[in-house]
């Protein structure tokens, strides 16, 4: 079994994908609001995606966290980086599951992912691929001081790419 690191927030654990996620993946991936990422998607393509997630850590050594949020235990969502074998370069994706939406959970995790990407993963400047549609990703994106960079067609259908700021690198001070 691959070592998915463990990352706690004030709120949340980004931690390895679980069988016991299902129901909650299977809830999220039902609604029709799923066709930002080519869903909806019936417990098939849940179980699918659970898989792909847990290959995507095997065959690249990183992938996407699910969020427990702390306080009540239940999976919130998910968080991190996805490079497909046909995509450009890597990028910082998210979703927040229904119940928990407008709460801050997923720039409360985005930030911890990207901080965790830069220092562990040598993944700095990632981008994230934004339906244009989907304005509340790009105000997340934003908000994460990611700006606009282009439009690119990604598997037929157009999106936007937002590029996420690089860590400044650490200055050693002059001993004097």
């Amino acid at each position: 079994m691959i070592d998915i690191p463990r990352i706690q927030t004030e709120r949340l654990i980004l931690r390895a994908p679980l069988e016991s996620d299902l129901p909650a993946m299977n809830d999220y991936l039902s609604k029709d609001r799923m066709s930002f990422i080519g869903g909806p998607f019936d417990d098939v393509g849940a179980w699918r995606a659970l898989l792909g997630t847990l290959g995507h850590w095997n065959l690249r050594g990183f992938g996407f966290w699910h969020l427990e949020h702390r306080e009540s235990g239940k999976m919130a969502g998910a968080v991190g980086f996805l490079h497909h074998f046909d995509w450009p370069e890597t990028e910082l994706g998210w979703n927040v599951h229904h119940d928990f939406e407008g709460q801050g959970i997923a720039h409360e995790a985005a930030l911890a992912a990207r901080k965790y990407g830069q220092a562990h993963l040598n993944l700095d400047g990632v981008i994230s691929f934004i339906d244009p549609a989907n304005t509340r990703s790009a105000a997340l994106a934003k908000r994460l001081g990611a700006t606009f960079e282009k439009t690119y067609c990604l598997r037929g259908h157009d999106c936007h790419i937002y590029r996420h700021p690089q860590s400044t690198p650490h200055q050693p001070e002059n001993d004097q």
